[in-house]
């Protein structure tokens, strides 16, 4: 346990010092690196981390996406007010389009040379890694530079979407805690857990949007919801990573943090969260009712 809360402790210091520098390059970078460690987990889970071509396709792919959108999705004005909008986000499409279409091809004709020692399995999971958390990672960047003045403060509740939810379901688990959610897939969850993490994440978010974007009965309402929806989606990844686990037969993913395992096992749930966190406040901001005013 003690190894455990230092492991935290050291992360949660880290975190805090790359969203001090979140203005700068440090935000991309440490995405980046984050995203490379987790693509390395998920490939060694399918024993592809020793097919190098592959491996440095696909980490290529995944390294370049934080710098991508940092590159082409800075929008002082925020999402409504950037007049250049359209050809700014067209441009970043492409680019990364193309750069994953590229990954994608180097991936396949290696699976087309060494067909006999790689099965289909492998390579469509390596596939699916390579789009899915660069993409999703990539969102720290996005969020932030989606608004200048708040992008900071929608990237912590981004995240804490994903977290809230977490130490919400674990101490109501704890306390009240009797019937199973998915005993074979995660036998410590339990409904109770939950309900007490959709219920605090949505306490959370209201509260929060509240004393930064001014109370309201519309921005308690529209907060509440998009905590209890990013509690919902977390505990979906959070379950489908253990369910990959299990019937790969790992523990965990990694070591990178003792006590917590690797960094899949502590950003599997935000993989599901920030993207759905990113569409919700950008349809807000379109429809001209941001939960920032």
């Amino acid at each position: 346990m003690l190894t455990r809360i230092i492991s935290g402790a050291v992360g949660i210091v880290i975190m805090a010092g790359i969203l001090f520098f979140h203005d700068t390059f440090v935000l991309p970078m440490a995405v980046a690196a984050i995203i490379c460690v987790m693509l390395f987990e998920l490939l060694r889970a399918v024993k592809l981390e020793k097919c190098i071509p592959i491996l440095l396709a696909v980490e290529a792919c995944g390294i370049s996406m934080p710098f991508i959108y940092n590159r082409f999705y800075h929008l002082p004005e925020g999402i409504i007010g950037g007049a250049d909008i359209p050809k700014t986000d067209g441009k970043m499409s492409v680019i990364a389009f193309a750069v994953t279409l590229g990954a994608a091809f180097i991936v396949f004709a290696t699976w087309l040379r060494k067909h006999k020692e790689i099965r289909y399995e492998q390579v469509f999971f390596a596939l699916a890694s390579m789009v899915l958390v660069p993409q999703a990672m990539s969102t720290m960047v996005r969020i932030d530079r989606m608004d200048e003045k708040n992008g900071l403060f929608l990237l912590i509740m981004g995240l804490c979407g994903a977290w809230i939810a977490d130490t919400g379901a674990y101490f109501t688990g704890v306390a009240f805690g009797k019937h199973k959610l998915c005993p074979e897939i995660s036998p410590k969850k339990t409904i109770e857990g939950f309900v007490g993490g959709i219920t605090f994440t949505g306490i959370a978010y209201a509260v929060a949007f509240s004393i930064r974007g001014g109370l309201s009965a519309f921005t308690m309402t529209a907060a509440f919801c998009l905590g209890v929806v990013c509690a919902v989606i977390g505990t979906i990844g959070d379950l489908s990573a253990s369910m990959v686990k299990r019937q790969i037969g790992f523990k965990d993913y990694g070591r990178i943090m003792p006590g917590h395992g690797g960094l899949m096992d502590r950003f599997d749930s935000v993989l599901f969260v920030l993207p759905t966190f990113y569409i919700m406040t950008a349809l807000l901001e379109e429809a001209d009712r941001g939960l920032l005013g």
